[in-house]
């Protein structure tokens, strides 16, 4: 009777030691789960920001999220080591008390448990504040990093080991876009949601991305270029320049591609002013003797490194080359903040209508109109990696200059040619399908 009594309270003794162990670990694996969304959701800009108001949890969490992959490992080693203990305990615990039976218990005991208590629970109050879940963590967070930094280091080169296998290469070099395309797609996203204009979306968007884009992709053709004939009379020179709308003019010299200088309006009208007191003299002036030596940039440069060296050398104004230095194009100052801050208009300017919406929902626009300028206004996604101009994208899908008339659907959308003028297509209406 006694050792009935004796084994009775062994068994009663066990169940209770058991089951405090088994609700430790699921408290540990609660602070593993938490611990993992607190500190992969948070913001890093967010701590950057408390961390310099002085917070040191939020200076620790920013330096654990410095690597990633290491902290997701040790929180995910501990996570499962915690989980796969109690599991254990449990399934003990359930035989002990339900026989064979116990297995089938503990497996939805625990599964009740641990997705209640240490999954959801934890993880939904970590993405509720990531940031300030992340700065309480941290402090506990970095020595387990540290401590099973050598495992995880071990089991990491197996992973990369076992992808490298199968044709998966990660290579840390080629995420150095990430932080771009992060703040991008935030962007995007808070846009797509409401909360920023799209006005706002465009300008930040178009900061973003002239890093990614070269001036040939937005220069002025060199056909539409005003230029002055170096060798005509001097009283046509002169009314030219100050009846033009454009304050800085290319000079060539026997054909266009031959550009010797730049007239400026303002230098000219210096030394017309000086004269004025013997008009009879104005005949004498000396074009290139003021015009200013042109100032030409390869194709292929980045318009970021366009507008730092527009502004180091204090100039407005680049002719554009390609790579046998032949001119292409034109491109100033303001065509580089014009895709920051949209179309930038003064009183000079001639009004061109060249993106205009029909009442049977299709739009007409302007053969020369940038792809990037109708995504923007139609909220579409054209790619312009082959063509910069509507007219360009239909030349490159079509293989052929179509005639008026014709019609084409690609990428979602009805192409139709209005009017052509030789080889060159002025005007189209487009329709998404």
């Amino acid at each position: 009777m006694g050792g009935e009594t004796v084994e009775v309270v062994n068994v009663g003794a066990m169940v209770w030691g058991i089951g405090t162990a088994i609700a430790v670990l699921l408290v540990l694996s609660a602070f593993f789960s938490g611990s993992e969304t607190a500190l992969t959701a948070a913001n890093r800009a967010k701590l950057h920001s408390l961390s310099k108001a002085g917070s040191k949890g939020a200076e620790r969490a920013l330096k654990l999220t410095e690597d990633s992959e290491r902290l997701i490992g040790s929180v995910l080693l501990g996570n499962n080591l915690v989980n796969i203990l109690a599991t254990s305990l449990a399934t003990s615990l359930f035989t002990l008390l339900y026989g064979v039976n116990g297995i089938a218990v503990a497996t939805l005991v625990m599964t009740l448990l641990v997705l209640i208590f240490a999954e959801v629970l934890p993880k939904t109050y970590a993405i509720t504040n990531p940031e300030k879940a992340a700065s309480l963590v941290s402090r506990i967070v970095a020595p387990i990093v540290w401590f099973l930094s050598p495992v995880v280091t071990v089991i990491r080169a197996l992973v990369r080991l076992l992808l490298r296998a199968v044709g998966v290469n990660i290579d840390p070099g080629t995420s150095f876009l990430a932080a771009h395309e992060e703040i991008k797609g935030a962007i995007s996203l808070h846009h797509s949601e409401g909360m920023v204009q799209k006005d706002d979306r465009d300008r930040l968007l178009g900061a973003l991305d002239l890093k990614l884009r070269e001036v040939d992709e937005i220069m002025l053709h060199r056909s539409d270029i005003e230029m002055i004939d170096a060798d005509a009379p001097t009283k046509d020179i002169l009314s030219q320049c100050f009846q033009s709308t454009h304050t800085r003019i290319p000079i060539f010299r026997d054909e266009p591609e031959n550009v010797i200088g730049v007239m400026h309006t303002k230098d000219l009208m210096r030394v017309v002013d000086g004269l004025m007191g013997d008009p009879q003299s104005l005949k004498d002036i000396d074009v290139m003797s003021i015009a200013r030596d042109p100032y030409f940039v390869p194709e292929t440069t980045t318009l970021d490194d366009q507008m730092r060296e527009f502004l180091r050398r204090k100039v407005h104004f680049a002719l554009v080359v390609d790579e046998y230095g032949s001119l292409q194009g034109l491109i100033t100052l303001e065509d580089i903040l014009e895709e920051i801050v949209g179309e930038i208009a003064d009183e000079h300017d001639v009004d061109e209508d060249d993106f205009q919406r029909e009442t049977d929902g299709s739009i007409v626009v302007d053969g020369a109109m940038t792809i990037r300028d109708l995504n923007r206004e139609c909220e579409w996604n054209l790619p312009d990696d082959n063509a910069n101009t509507v007219a360009g994208l239909v030349i490159h899908e079509a293989q052929m200059i179509p005639a008026e008339g014709q019609v084409f659907s690609f990428q979602g959308i009805r192409f139709e040619v209005l009017t052509r003028e030789v080889n060159r297509i002025t005007s189209l209406k487009l329709r998404k399908i």
